[in-house]
């Protein structure tokens, strides 16, 4: 059995090929520059030896997927059996993976108004995908699935009551396959499968989200309706005051919707440094003696060392936090300032194996409870094994 991974974004697409049982992974892709002159589309087969780079001529997803088609047929002893997809959102429809239908389509188009920078091209990756395989079963695996299981008191928002019964107005989360796969890492590699655990999981990358983890189920999470809520992102600006958006209207003579776009595209660390949103790029400015790039930084990390003790009331202590995404597994310096910040919780940051990223199980600190570990996530992996107990049941 190997499966389609297909993560649909607006102008590119992530694509793979995987075994979900031995984890096998035969094909990665990346069609970038999606609809421009440079489209084009990235291909690596591992067993094959092979990598090449194939011109889309401003194609779109349709011709990123037709394109991929032929070397599909390359990989010896592959059978594709199904298509997994990244949605993002569900809202409260959808509490675990759902094998897509006319009805299900319908109803993530509704969800589209919750996610409209993400689920419109999640479901375009759909609907091109069913086209050039009519005849696999198609899964949709969402990223607020995982965050359903959170209590009520940590969903609810204090606005009125027909905000949530007439608009479904509250909080989802999301990242949700990156949380529930690291958390079970980290359950395992700490023999706590048969035990109480409470993990705190920060998925850190251009998009920053942390979750509470108890007992393998989310019962908090800082992302909330859409993905712009919690913490400081790569140029998002993650929790605001809300009135800042008449303000900044009045002042800047412009509407709310060109607020909203400022906060999800022009804030967060891009906004404060003026540099950049790359977290490598602003370490080495900082480094330097930029003052807005060490600021951003500064402020990157605070706001996330106080999320990451927010979570801690909702689960109650913690056994483990655990580090993921582009940041929390390559960065070291912000790893170092976060467990600085949090060392009152008995966090303590051995320096050395902070350095090489932790031991062999992850581990970065020197106490071995609380502790905090550096997990890579695994989203397409976690997507096919999804779809395969999805398509297991057909």
């Amino acid at each position: 059995m190997s499966i389609l991974i297909i993560n649909s974004g607006s102008s590119s697409v992530k694509f793979a090929v995987i075994d979900p049982d031995a984890g096998t992974v035969y094909l990665q892709a990346l069609a970038e520059c999606l609809g421009q002159e440079n489209a084009s589309l990235q291909i690596e087969i591992e067993a094959n030896n092979f990598q090449t780079t194939v011109s889309l001529k401003s194609g779109g997803h349709a011709e990123a997927i037709k394109a991929l088609i032929p070397y599909l047929d390359t990989i010896e002893n592959m059978t594709l059996t199904g298509v997994g997809h990244r949605v993002v959102h569900g809202a409260s429809r959808f509490s675990g993976s759902m094998l897509i239908d006319d009805a299900i389509m319908n109803t993530l188009v509704e969800c589209s108004a919750l996610a409209p920078l993400h689920n419109p091209p999640n479901i375009l990756g759909i609907k091109e995908s069913s086209q050039f395989f009519p005849d696999l079963p198609q899964v949709a695996v969402f990223d607020t699935a995982f965050h359903q299981t959170m209590p009520e008191r940590a969903w609810r928002y204090p606005v009125p009551d027909s905000w949530y019964t007439d608009f479904q107005v509250r909080k989802y989360g999301f990242h949700g396959t990156s949380h529930a796969f690291v958390a079970d890492q980290a359950i395992q590699r700490l023999g706590l499968a048969e035990k109480p655990s409470k993990i705190i999981t920060a998925h850190l990358g251009n998009g920053c989200s942390t979750a509470a983890v108890l007992n393998g189920e989310s019962v908090d999470t800082s992302m909330g309706l859409t993905p712009l809520e919690g913490l400081v992102m790569g140029t998002r600006s993650g929790n605001v005051d809300p009135g800042l958006f008449s303000y900044m209207c009045d002042k800047l003579d412009c509407s709310h919707a060109d607020v909203t776009n400022a906060l999800n595209k022009k804030s967060g660390l891009l906004g404060i440094s003026g540099v950049s949103n790359d977290m490598r790029t602003l370490q080495k400015a900082a480094n330097d003696g930029d003052t807005k790039a060490a600021m951003a930084v500064s402020i990157f990390c605070y706001r996330l060392a106080k999320d990451i003790a927010g979570m801690m009331v909702a689960l109650g202590g913690v056994d483990a936090l655990v580090f993921t995404g582009g940041i929390g597994e390559n960065d070291k310096s912000t790893r170092k300032e976060v467990l600085n910040l949090l060392s009152f919780t008995g966090l303590t940051l051995d320096e050395q194996l902070n350095e090489q990223h932790g031991d062999e199980s992850g581990r970065i600190t020197s106490t071995q409870t609380p502790c905090a570990l550096v997990i890579p996530t695994n989203e397409e992996l976690a997507i096919a094994r999804e779809s395969a107990r999805i398509i297991a049941h057909i």
